[in-house]
């Protein structure tokens, strides 16, 4: 049977490779030059199922009217020009509760927790090198405010089962020690023991090696124009390369394109709520390992995750609602800047450090969208893989894992229902004009 993905970040690389697993003829199409160029290029390099959480909290709507009139705030808005941005922030505040926030941080934890298992037993089959460390992620707090919110993500973590640190300043400098020299700016720390690190783009290209072992064609530089449908169901997928247009047929079709799926996908009158939240990084080249963070400091007041990679550090942020926006704002740069500084003074070349943006494909609720595209007959060819926002890596595998199996109707290992779009059904924002993204996968 042949399948068809459209994508090849790191969800689209890893769909590949488990339906490759299961014995599918795959194709993988992107209109980059290579895997992992786009949100998966650059990210903040964390694989952190125990920090797993929805955007959408109680308290949120507060922090972020803040935020708007802050210099270094982790949350900015810019009006898109769309109806789309504006129904979006709505959905996600109505999940601004206590039972929303509940529900969804479960479901994220238990996708995440999942797909570091899958990691776990990738890494133990094939060699795929990516500058890994398995050294944890600490959570710092500066407010005893904060120390105290954090009692709620404990409570939910006991309640699933997942090992956890509540550390004093000592202790966070312990764990890092390069804190020791800035520990009286910090109350305590959260760490999560299981957590890992590395560069998800090395990742994606060392598994896309392995996935075309197991017989998986990528054909890069191709841009999608649109989908073919016959009376709604999809027939086929037009392209555009070098060479001309094509139509590429398949058995199914998996669309992981992130924040441009769901302009695509309202070619078949579907309604995808996954919203572009533009996030930057900073990869500084080390100067001083003795001074640089040993796994990911997550600096818990600015939103950003400090990460050490072999002989770099990567710091990654920040949220912008501004559409497909991919210009660089220098004031993102010295927010950066400043952070790295003020928990990490003289570890890395901040001048020669290189800034970086991309579009997190974000849904209201925080957890992505694994299944069919709809319950309706005539999408049953179609199947989602999208709106993993900020952890597209620590739940890639488990989100390809998932996905493969109900494309070859096995039941996967974790419970998948909860993950389909179907959970939008109820009230569900009906298509609008939106702010037209660039039809490419």
């Amino acid at each position: 049977m042949k399948v068809l993905i459209l994508g090849s970040g790191v969800i689209g690389v890893t769909s590949a490779y488990y339906l490759a697993q299961k014995g599918f003829e795959v194709t993988v199409i992107d209109r980059q030059p290579g895997v992992g160029m786009e949100t998966s290029f650059a990210n903040a390099g964390q694989i952190s199922p125990g920090y797993s959480a929805p955007w959408a909290a109680p308290g949120v709507p507060a922090k972020a009217v803040k935020w708007l009139f802050q210099r270094h705030a982790p949350f900015a808005m810019k009006p898109d020009g769309s109806l789309w941005q504006l129904q979006w922030a709505l959905k996600l505040l109505q999940n601004c509760n206590a039972i929303s926030y509940g529900i969804n941080k479960e479901r994220m934890v238990r996708l995440a927790e999942y797909s570091r298992d899958c990691l776990d037993e990738l890494k133990a089959s094939i060699d795929v090198q990516y500058e890994g460390r398995t050294q944890g992620t600490l959570q710092i707090f500066r407010t005893q405010k904060q120390l105290d919110a954090a009692q709620k993500d404990m409570a939910v973590l006991s309640r699933i089962g997942v090992p956890f640190e509540l550390l004093d300043r000592n202790g966070c400098a312990r764990v890092e020690p390069a804190l020791g020299l800035v520990k009286q700016k910090l109350m305590g720390g959260l760490r999560l023991p299981h957590d890992e690190t590395g560069d998800c783009q090395l990742f994606t290209v060392r598994l896309a090696e392995e996935a075309q072992k197991l017989g998986v064609k990528f054909r890069q530089n191709v841009s999608v124009e649109r989908l073919q449908n016959i009376n709604g169901k999809l027939s086929g997928v037009e392209i555009s390369s070098e060479t001309g247009q094509e139509l590429l047929h398949a058995d199914q079709y998996v669309v992981a394109l992130g924040s441009y799926t769901r302009q695509l996908m309202q070619g078949l009158n579907l309604n995808i709520p996954v919203y572009p939240v533009k996030g930057y990084s900073l990869t500084v080249p080390v100067v001083n390992s003795e001074a640089s963070p040993v796994s990911t400091v997550m600096d818990e007041t600015y939103k950003v995750a400090i990460t050490r990679f072999d002989n770099r550090i990567r710091v990654g942020g920040m949220a912008e609602l501004a559409g497909f926006d991919l210009r660089l704002n220098p004031r993102r740069r010295a927010t950066l800047e400043m952070i790295t500084n003020d928990l990490f003074p003289n570890a890395g070349d901040i001048p020669n450090a290189k800034l970086w943006a991309g579009l997190r494909p974000m849904t209201p609720d925080g957890t992505p969208i694994i299944g069919r595209a709809s319950a309706r007959p005539e999408h049953d060819n179609c199947w989602l893989n999208t709106g993993h926002g900020t952890l597209g890596w620590t739940m890639a595998c488990g989100s390809g894992k998932v996905l493969a199996d109900l494309v070859a109707n096995h039941k996967p290992a974790i419970q998948s229902d909860d993950l389909a779009l179907a959970r939008y059904n109820k009230g569900v924002v009906k298509p609008t004009n939106t702010q037209h993204a660039p039809l490419k996968a």
